[in-house]
């Protein structure tokens, strides 16, 4: 019986993971639930892509990319874990579902035990403002003018 082993280095399961989490991190990047600083980390990790300087530079064959690939992941993931979990947890499905982008509940918590949205306290305030004028407005009127 011949046990067959796999490494989570091959590139047909590395490229998978690498697509999953883009696709993942694109819609958490329009998610309003996730603060705007972690939103930054995925951009940080798109200028050391571009960028010129390297940890190892490109030029050097596998190793340049390699690197670069490296850092994209790592990056990646930490968005991913800096992420509110819930967040993460209804984009997950959302995609094993096939549904389009749709942000995640009002409800949802912010990561600091908060809630955010309208309905934070499970009660709705309805206000009306009415403008109505007073009998009283209006250019002064003298008693010799009214008679």
């Amino acid at each position: 019986m011949a046990v067959r082993t796999t490494s989570w280095l091959s590139i047909p399961s590395l490229l998978r993971t690498l697509v999953t989490h883009v696709r993942l991190s694109l819609r958490l990047l329009r998610e309003p639930a996730v603060p705007l600083l972690i939103k930054g980390l995925p951009f940080v990790a798109l200028a050391y892509l571009v960028s010129p300087i390297d940890g190892v530079p490109d030029f050097i064959p596998v190793l340049g990319q390699l690197d670069d690939l490296g850092v994209v992941l790592l990056a990646l993931e930490s968005f991913l874990k800096l992420c509110p979990e819930t967040v993460v947890a209804h984009h997950r499905a959302a995609m094993a579902s096939g549904r389009p982008f749709s942000p995640a509940a009002a409800s949802a918590s912010r990561g600091d035990g908060q809630s955010r949205g309208p309905v934070a306290g499970g009660s709705v305030i309805d206000v009306e403002f009415r403008h109505e004028d007073s009998p009283t407005a209006g250019p002064a009127k003298s008693d010799a003018a009214r008679r």
